[in-house]
């Protein structure tokens, strides 16, 4: 099954166009499909998704200088420094706990997290611009913990951390979500690649090398996906679209958590 490309094909388009729909990389319905359909181990499967995940950023960044240029994204600088001084150390240590936990407690995190990124999904997805928590030191701290805690969440999933990136954007610092969007991937890059760089000292990284064809016409897939559910939004509203979605990783997280 781990060769049938074209199930990877089409299991990549399909969580790239639920993530395409709310506007976000989709590596969290990924991850499920890994482990549930092609039956990767828990940590092999986070490689993977950490794998693909990477390639979806590393792409959907340059996409998106058409509407946010990167001069835009420069003039931020202060707030992309703040996070990532939190989510690079906790992207490190993220990997190195999950390279040391035991498979079955691995499942039961991956599924507990799964659970968080459903109700983010649900409360946290809003289109609104929020006032501004913190200002000043407070501000500050508050990023770099936040930043840790997502960077952590990010390797233990290995998704890109977007979900609750752009929460913590538009609450913590104000900034519009359109905005907020691409400031997200400008951290998720080098805090996966951080996470990425733990990943590969471990000896189940290997699987990346095993399933190399396999990994890249999933993440083709992910990104035509994401290509298609961008075009797609609107079609369906956020009532339905949002809680459908949460479902779905609710669902997911139930399956896993019960994974032998």
């Amino acid at each position: 099954m781990r060769e049938n490309r074209l199930a990877a094909f089409g299991g990549g388009a399909m969580v790239g166009m639920l993530g395409g729909l709310i506007g976000l990389g989709g590596a969290e319905f990924r991850l499920p499909l890994l482990i549930g359909v092609f039956h990767f181990a828990a940590l092999e499967a986070v490689i993977l998704n950490k794998a693909m995940s990477l390639l979806v950023v590393a792409v959907a960044l340059p996409f998106r200088a058409w509407t946010v240029p990167f001069a835009t994204l420069g003039s931020h600088w202060p707030v992309i420094a703040n996070l990532l001084a939190g989510s690079l150390l906790g992207a490190w240590l993220g990997a190195e706990w999950a390279t040391r936990l035991k498979s079955e407690t691995l499942y039961r995190i991956i599924a507990a997290l799964l659970v968080v990124m459903a109700f983010v999904l649900l409360f946290g997805h809003r289109e609104s611009q929020s006032d501004v928590l913190l200002m000043g030191a407070m501000q500050t701290v508050a990023g770099i913990l936040a930043g840790f805690g997502i960077g952590v969440v990010a390797s233990l999933l290995g998704v890109a951390g977007g979900e609750l990136l752009i929460p913590t954007l538009m609450l913590l610092f104000g900034i519009d979500i359109k905005l907020a969007g691409s400031l997200a991937l400008a951290i998720s890059l080098p805090t996966m690649l951080t996470g990425f760089a733990r990943y590969s000292r471990d000896r189940s990284f290997a699987v990346l090398g095993q399933n190399r064809g396999f990994a890249l016409v999933m993440a083709v897939g992910s990104i035509a996906g994401a290509f298609l559910g961008g075009q797609l939004l609107g079609v369906v509203p956020d009532t339905v679209l949002l809680p459908l979605l949460a479902g779905i990783l609710f669902l997911s997280a139930f399956k896993i958590w019960r994974h032998t």
